[in-house]
């Protein structure tokens, strides 16, 4: 029996529509999976290729658990639940205003919690409980200026898996990754921005996606409150950067 086949398994993964999310939407879909995604928002140009779509404000707890009863009244079951939704723009922590700070603690953090609640209230009655995978960030676990809401509510979000998957077990699984750069085609320029992971290059949205379904998987039966990183092996420290032009040199 393939470890990685989800067929007929019920998979939600919040934010699904675009980047990351998507990847992962398909990536389990592509393995057999009922898939719900869902975005405040449908987008304009619709969803080609994606699976099931819920509008939902995950910030929301009412429309958090309004999305998980929609994904059990069309699949009857949930065995997964990727909680991918968050983000932040860029802002001096000097200057950004409260209600910023506020709102994306609120998405990053709180509403994870908001939909994991619900989500749990559906796999401890399964018999074969669940999973719960939160998409992390080395922002997380590394000084974030510029985004200083945002690397504390990641690191909270961490700390957050390890403490639901003491609760919670043994019938439901949390964990989370830790995901670094992606190269989402847009932003800043994608090879500066490789040129600080050791691995020379950006992860691609398929290579999240793929650690996803490890997680999500019987090969990952004993594993929960692990932070599982997606990183290509960190960032160079400052004082290497030698070491770092002497190793990309070689590489050419």
């Amino acid at each position: 029996m393939d470890p990685l086949d989800f067929t007929g398994r019920a998979v939600v993964v919040t934010g699904g529509t675009r980047g990351i999310g998507a990847a992962v939407a398909r990536a389990f879909q592509a393995a057999g999976a009922h898939v719900l995604t869902c975005a405040r928002t449908t987008p304009s140009s619709g969803l080609p290729g994606l699976p099931a779509f819920f509008p939902a404000d995950v910030r929301d707890p009412v429309q958090a658990a309004a999305l998980i009863a929609e994904a059990v009244r069309r699949f009857g079951r949930l065995d997964v639940l990727i909680n991918n939704a968050g983000g932040a723009p860029t802002a001096s922590a000097d200057t950004a205003s409260p209600r910023l700070h506020a709102k994306v603690i609120e998405l990053n953090l709180i509403a994870p919690l908001h939909v994991a609640q619900a989500a749990n209230a559906v796999m401890r009655e399964q018999e074969t409980g669940g999973v719960i995978l939160m998409i992390g960030s080395v922002s997380g676990t590394r000084p974030s200026p510029g985004t200083a809401a945002y690397g504390a509510a990641k690191a909270g979000l961490h700390h957050l898996a390890t403490s639901l998957a003491a609760e919670w077990a043994p019938k439901v699984r949390v964990n989370s990754l830790v995901v670094g750069p992606v190269d989402s085609g847009a932003g800043p320029d994608q090879e500066a921005v490789a040129r600080t992971v050791p691995m020379g290059r950006a992860a691609t949205a398929g290579e999240v996606a793929g650690a996803c379904l490890l997680l999500a998987s019987p090969l990952a039966g004993y594993i929960t409150g692990a932070s599982l990183a997606v990183h290509g092996g960190g960032e160079w420290p400052a004082y290497l950067a030698d070491l770092r032009d002497t190793a990309y040199r070689a590489e050419k």
